[in-house]
């Protein structure tokens, strides 16, 4: 009953790296298919669609931080 250690450590290697090999194709698969669930049902706004609440709310959060580092830098 003589076993080749360096057969059966090769034949686990490549049990090892092809169970990883699978799940990673699985993985990706499945964030693929995540993906364009996603995006089909929240698309991205379109570019030139009218945004003008969010450019007055980044003229308020601008303010903010400018008058946060007034008074840090005051006192």
């Amino acid at each position: 009953m003589e076993t080749n250690l360096v057969i059966e450590g090769l034949k686990f290697m490549i049990l090892g790296m092809g169970t990883v090999f699978v799940f990673l194709i699985i993985m990706i698969a499945c964030m693929n298919i995540m993906s364009k669930i996603i995006h089909r049902f929240f698309p991205e706004p379109q570019p030139g669609a009218p945004a003008q609440s969010s450019q007055q709310d980044n003229k308020k959060i601008v303010a903010a931080i400018t008058a946060a580092i007034k008074y840090h830098r005051e006192g």
